[in-house]
């Protein structure tokens, strides 16, 4: 997932048009963070047991599945229920091993669990590994939801994720919104620190909340990776991603075209040979289980 702005009601707000969205734009959002999802299961070894948090439609689980094997088993939990329904139709409800044109043979067995990782009771010692791409800043408390991850990780067992960075190094992901603002006098504010993408932004206050839920080896590097989309993507993404995407069912006919135009202007800065070109400004976070 990734994308909520607004504080509190992230499982209303993934369940209606936020979730509805990501999964209509999934192939381009697929491919467009593809550097992130090799980034992240690179933790995953032969026979590995994998948490995939936040997985969103599952292109991430799926991917720790083939790394896995079949001696492994991966899981993907999220609360949304447009791309668990997304997810779960990309396997064979058999036996859990996934049909998606992508899966190679030889991959782990994978589960999607309708949960929110905050409160879900997990077995202890579970995993081998817990992974999310741009899944783990929507909680509403993240010192309790982290302590419940590593309680659910064997010793020594790892936890990586993809955060965003400050929205200031970020221009892209608020372009179409702060060109549509006063187009949207009813679009919220983002709010510093709040659950959603750059909730995370903070270093030394990811470091520490990972620290207070018992997580050690703390390691937060930033990344910076070069993204692309094609020219005739663009609308896709600003019309079902982000909270303009969201905001454009509610308005008029007139209204909306507006918005969209006004919105898609905002990424002249981005445009390059007919592609969309911007870096992601993240952090990768990588932490053990004691």
């Amino acid at each position: 997932m990734g994308d909520v702005g607004e504080t509190g009601g992230q499982k209303a707000l993934w369940n209606r048009a936020a979730g509805r969205g990501w999964v209509r734009a999934q192939d381009l959002l697929d491919r467009m963070y593809r550097p992130f999802e090799e980034l992240i299961v690179e933790i995953v070894g032969p026979s590995a047991q994998v948490l995939d948090v936040g997985c969103g439609p599952g292109t991430t689980t799926l991917a720790a599945a083939r790394r896995a094997g079949p001696a492994g088993r991966c899981v993907g939990i999220d609360i949304a229920e447009p791309m668990i329904a997304a997810a779960s139709a990309r396997v064979d409800e058999k036996g859990g091993t996934a049909v998606d044109a992508e899966k190679s043979a030889g991959s782990a067995p994978v589960r999607f669990l309708l949960a929110d990782a905050a409160s879900h009771e997990f077995s202890t010692a579970e995993f081998d590994a817990v992974i999310s791409r741009f899944g783990v800043m929507f909680f509403d408390d993240p010192v309790d939801a982290f302590t419940r991850l590593r309680r659910a990780t064997r010793e020594g067992g790892r936890l990586r994720f993809v955060a965003w960075r400050d929205p200031a190094e970020n221009p892209f992901l608020t372009a179409a919104e702060h060109a549509a603002a006063p187009l949207l006098p009813a679009l919220s504010p983002r709010v510093a620190n709040a659950p959603g993408p750059f909730a995370f932004a903070a270093r030394d206050q990811t470091r520490r909340l990972l620290a207070d839920s018992g997580w050690t080896d703390i390691a937060i590097r930033p990344i910076d990776v070069p993204c692309t989309l094609d020219e005739e993507e663009l609308e896709q993404y600003v019309t079902l991603i982000g909270p303009v995407g969201r905001t454009l069912p509610e308005l008029g006919e007139d209204t909306r075209a507006k918005v969209v135009d006004t919105a898609l202007a905002a990424f002249d800065p981005y445009r390059l040979n007919d592609r969309i070109r911007y870096t992601a400004a993240c952090w990768q976070v990588d932490a053990s289980a004691p």
